[in-house]
Formats: C-alpha cells, sequence, structure tokens
C-alpha cells in the first residue's frame, strides 16, 4: 500500500492569513495588558524591536527553506548544519513551544469567557480543545479555512480600533478617563514612566507576542506553490509589525492612559468600554476570544506536525508518523490535545499565575528555535556558498544581523533573571532541554551511532 502524505492545500491566500495569524493572537489582545503595565508607552519601542529582528529571523528561514525542497521544518537544516542533535533537540523543543503556547491560549480563553459567564476558568479552556480537536483531525485545508476566516476577524478589528482611534483623535473626543490625544503617551510620567529597567521587563511578554510569526515555514511542507507564497508572506511581515502592533498600540495608548489599563484584562475591550460602547465591548471580547482560539488551532496544527515530522525521521515514536484517510497525523494531533489538557488543570492549580508562567517559558523556547535558524543560517552561508549563490531570497545584512540578533536574545534570557514573574520559568526551562539531551544520549547508543 503506498505511503500517505501530507497533502498540498495551502492556497497562497491561506499562507498569507497564517502568517498573519501567527504574528497576531492572545500576546497582542491580552498579554499586551502586562507588557503595558511594565514599560508604560515605551512599550511601542520594546514590539518594534523585537518586530525588526524577527523580520531578520524569517528571511534566514525563508532563504534556508526554499534552498532545499526536501526541508519541511527547522530541525530539517538544522540537522544538515549543525548536527543531528540539534535537529532532534530543535524539533522537540518546538513541539514543546506550542504545547506551552497553545496552554496560553486555552487559559486565556478562560479568562475571557469570564467577561459574561462566572465559570470556573478551566472548563471553558477544555471545551475549546476539544473542539479544535475535533476540527483539525479533518483535513489540512479545514485547518487553513479556518485560520484564514479567524485572522480575518483579527484583521478587521484592529482596523476598526485605528479607525475609530484617529476619529477619536482629530474631533477630541472626552472620555471618563480624559481627551483623546497624543499627549497621553507622554502626559503620565514621559515614554519610560517606570525607567530602563521597566521597559527591558516587558520584553518576556513582547517576545511571547511574536510566537508563531515562523508557523509559515511549518506549513511549508502543504503548501501548494511555497516557491511563491512564502517569500511573499516574510516580506509583508515588517509591515504587519508596523500596522497590528505599533499602530494599534499607538492607539489604544492615545486613547487610554497607560496607568489606567490593567494587566489582568485585554486592553483593546478596556478601550472600548471606556469610549462608552459596552456592546463593541463585549463584541471585541468575542474577538479577542476568537483570537484565542485561533492561536489554540495554529497550536494544534504546529504541534501535530512536527510530531509527525519528528517520527518521519526516526527521531519519535513511530505510531506519531501515521497519517488517517484524511491525510491528518491523528495520532500526533490527539496526542498533542493531551498534554496541552495541563493547561485547564492550571487555570485550575494557579489561576492567577498559570498564564504568566506558561508564556515565559514558550517564550524561552521559542527564543533557542529562533536562534537556532540564525546560527543554521550562519553555517549554511558558511559551508554551502554554491546554494546562496543561487538563492533567490537571500537574507539581508548577513551574517552581521544574525549576530546582532543573537545578542538581543541573549540580552533578553539576562533580563528574564531580574524579574520574579519570569526568574521561576527561566529555572525551570533548562530542565527540558536536559531532558533531551539525554534522550538523545540513549538514542544514539541504541543506534550504535
Amino acid at each position: 500500500m503506498a505511503q500517505k502524505e501530507l497533502k498540498r492545500e495551502l492556497k497562497n491566500r491561506h499562507v498569507q492569513l497564517i502568517a498573519i495569524g501567527g504574528t497576531i493572537g492572545t500576546g497582542l489582545f491580552l498579554g499586551s495588558g502586562k507588557a503595558i503595565q511594565l514599560a508604560g508607552p515605551s512599550i511601542i519601542l520594546a514590539y518594534l524591536i523585537v518586530g525588526i529582528a524577527l523580520f531578520f529571523v524569517m528571511r534566514a528561514l525563508g532563504e534556508l527553506l526554499l534552498s532545499n525542497a526536501g526541508y519541511q521544518s527547522f530541525n530539517d537544516f538544522a540537522a544538515d548544519y549543525i548536527g543531528p542533535w540539534a535537529g532532534y533537540v530543535t524539533g522537540w523543543t518546538y513541539w514543546f513551544c506550542w504545547i506551552m503556547t497553545a496552554m496560553a491560549d486555552i487559559i486565556a480563553v478562560g479568562v475571557y469567557v469570564q467577561y459574561w459567564f462566572e465559570v470556573p476558568q478551566w472548563i471553558p479552556a477544555i471545551l475549546i480543545l476539544v473542539i479544535l480537536l475535533g476540527l483539525n483531525l479533518l483535513t489540512v485545508k479545514l485547518f487553513g479555512e479556518l485560520e484564514f476566516w479567524f485572522a480575518m476577524i483579527k484583521v478587521i478589528t484592529i482596523l476598526a480600533l485605528i479607525v475609530i482611534g484617529i476619529v477619536l483623535l482629530i474631533i477630541g473626543f472626552k472620555t471618563d478617563a480624559g481627551v483623546v490625544s497624543i499627549s497621553n503617551l507622554w502626559g503620565y510620567g514621559g515614554l519610560f514612566p517606570n525607567g530602563i529597567a521597566g521597559f527591558l521587563l516587558a520584553f518576556q511578554m513582547v517576545v511571547f507576542a511574536f510566537v508563531g510569526v515562523e508557523l509559515v515555514g511549518v506549513s511549508a511542507a502543504e503548501t501548494a506553490n511555497p516557491q511563491k507564497s512564502i517569500p511573499s508572506a516574510i516580506n509583508k511581515i515588517p509591515l504587519r509589525i508596523l500596522f497590528f502592533y505599533v499602530g494599534a498600540l499607538f492607539i489604544i495608548l492615545s486613547i487610554n492612559p497607560w496607568e489606567q489599563l490593567t494587566a489582568t484584562s485585554s486592553p483593546f475591550v478596556q478601550v472600548f468600554s471606556l469610549v462608552g460602547i459596552p456592546v463593541a465591548a463585549g463584541i471585541i471580547n468575542f474577538v479577542v476570544l476568537t483570537s484565542a482560539a485561533s492561536a489554540g488551532n495554529s497550536g494544534m496544527f504546529s504541534t501535530s506536525r512536527i510530531l509527525y515530522n519528528l517520527s518521519s525521521h526516526n527521531q519519535g515514536p513511530a505510531a506519531f508518523a501515521k497519517l488517517s484517510k484524511n491525510h491528518v497525523p491523528s495520532n500526533a494531533l490527539i496526542t498533542s490535545a493531551i498534554v496541552v489538557s495541563i493547561g485547564a488543570l492550571l487555570s485550575k492549580l494557579i489561576p492567577e499565575q498559570a498564564f504568566s508562567i506558561v508564556t515565559t517559558i514558550s517564550a524561552i523556547c521559542f527564543i533557542w528555535v529562533w536562534s537556532i535558524i540564525l546560527i543554521s543560517h550562519i553555517r549554511y552561508q558558511k559551508t554551502r556558498p554554491d546554494l546562496r549563490a543561487k538563492s533567490t531570497f537571500k537574507a539581508p545584512l548577513t551574517p552581521f544581523i544574525n549576530y546582532v540578533v543573537l545578542a538581543l536574545f541573549a540580552a533578553i534570557l539576562i533580563i528574564m533573571l531580574f524579574a520574579e514573574a519570569t526568574r521561576i520559568a527561566l529555572f525551570m526551562t533548562p530542565l527540558w532541554f536536559i531532558l533531551l539531551f539525554i534522550l538523545y544520549g540513549f538514542r544514539k547508543k541504541k543506534n550504535g551511532v
């Protein structure tokens, strides 16, 4: 019987919107509240710095993926350019990244539902997980359609916020917090009201806000025309960052002074409530709920594909390499969903701290993955000048910019040591890598390598 393969059913419009869906999620809609409390208006600069850095990561990723038609994900080129251990550790770490992110997303769903209903956070978290699992078990095309419409809702919402905000700025609209004005950006303690320390401490949540930007790379194996759609999606990232992050936060902080926004709820919902449109606030809460569901949907997709990819390369249990009749890695999907459900348990046991812990662990693990992409690209340039010369999608300013971005990532990890909220997770995360290296050692010994 012929071996089933992943189907290339994702069209260009799916890939474009998956790229948007990957860059707009729970980190912006919920996590930005916490980041604003730490950094004040300087949060806009933090988003800009991390966004620019990740554009260069994505250009390196794009060039590497398109240099070899056989590459399906990061672990493929990491194994080739750094070593088999890097492929193994990065593959499993990327799976773990998205497990943590999906946990954060289902926890966020629980938080959003409480806007309407006083139910324990863990109940809606489990419910949305079951729904997403059911939908993902059908076809990859359905995943693409779901993500397309989820992302469209996010885009329309942020567009509406920016348009309404511009109108309010022009007419000098007055809210309970005062007049809507650009001066709100510096009128409450300046651009850095909590000093440089507050600005730096916000970087963890800013990094988490961008997790998923590399999802374009995971979808490459199921993309109908990767040579066209991947460069197109990557090149539009800077404009999306300027518009969706910088633009949205600029408007939010012009409408509402930073000090009046709370860390525990969505700034988007708070702003619409302040403007005096309670119905709109309810609609926005529904939108951010769908956004968390969308990010969770991305999590289900990516965790299952990375497990499939690992097992296809004999780096995971063979059962995960099996596809259903719909060409979906159903065993990998179900296993990932079971692990993600731990997020609902955390939501029950430590509802106040759950979101912060899983987002920090996720951010640290994503920094590893992004760093591996940059190091792989440095090695690719050095060892395969022939491929570099033929490349139609060369990453700019390399290798210099790769080293600059790697230094930024190292600095962000050091900053996490100084915040109580992130320190515990920072000390916990190396246990994951220790476990992986031990398992890799056993695997080498077993295979007699």
